[in-house]
């Protein structure tokens, strides 16, 4: 099974003086259901960059899900995380998918801004473009404009980007989140296969 090191959202107990890495347990049957072995990657580990490479060459990644959870404008340690391991991804040509804030920040690391958008929260809508499915939505922020070097692949009725794909590099980013369906779409599992391999 390859290896997928996905990242995780930041939950704020203040009442306890923590913040917790968390993700939805559903992510993780996907990426198994899917055929892949996660790993979970600490947010901290982005404090030290000596440490985050000695991780990385220990678990040896052969893909990174930036997952979704918060909001792409936040400069947390999640942030940086996120950006170091595009960097690395980058130099290594490893793939990278990115769903719906994860999708959001390879599009910032990549030039583009977001805008706040309405009737994108808790609801489905249709997708038009390569990828036509019905699609759950639960994002306030979306791309102003396609980054460049990425081409769309799929749009919201109402014009919002919902899908880019990179032309230099095996690189996606999905505004809904596949993880949330029951059952999963296999339209998403295969997309994701392709792009992983």
């Amino acid at each position: 099974m390859k290896r997928v090191v996905y990242t995780q959202r930041m939950d704020i107990y203040s009442e306890r003086n923590e913040v917790r890495d968390a993700s939805d347990q559903k992510l993780v049957q996907w990426l198994l259901y899917a055929g892949y072995l996660p790993f979970p990657i600490p947010n901290a580990i982005s404090i030290d960059n000596e440490k985050l490479q000695s991780w990385l060459l220990s678990i040896k990644p052969e893909a990174f899900l930036l997952t979704g959870g918060g909001d792409a404008s936040e400069r947390n340690l999640r942030f940086l995380l996120e950006r170091k391991l595009l960097v690395w991804a980058e130099g290594n040509k490893i793939p990278v998918l990115g769903i719906c804030r994860g999708m959001q920040t390879m599009a910032v690391f990549s030039g583009a801004n977001l805008e706040r958008v309405s009737n994108h929260v808790a609801l489905r809508h249709r997708l038009c473009g390569e990828i036509e499915q019905e699609v759950n939505s639960f994002h306030q922020y979306a791309l102003t404009q396609c980054p460049a070097d990425y081409r769309v692949l799929a749009t919201c009725q109402d014009g919002v980007i919902e899908a880019i794909e990179s032309n230099k590099l095996p690189w996606q980013g999905w505004m809904w989140h596949p993880e949330r369906e029951d059952p999963f779409q296999q339209d998403d599992v295969l997309r994701l296969q392709k792009l992983f391999g």
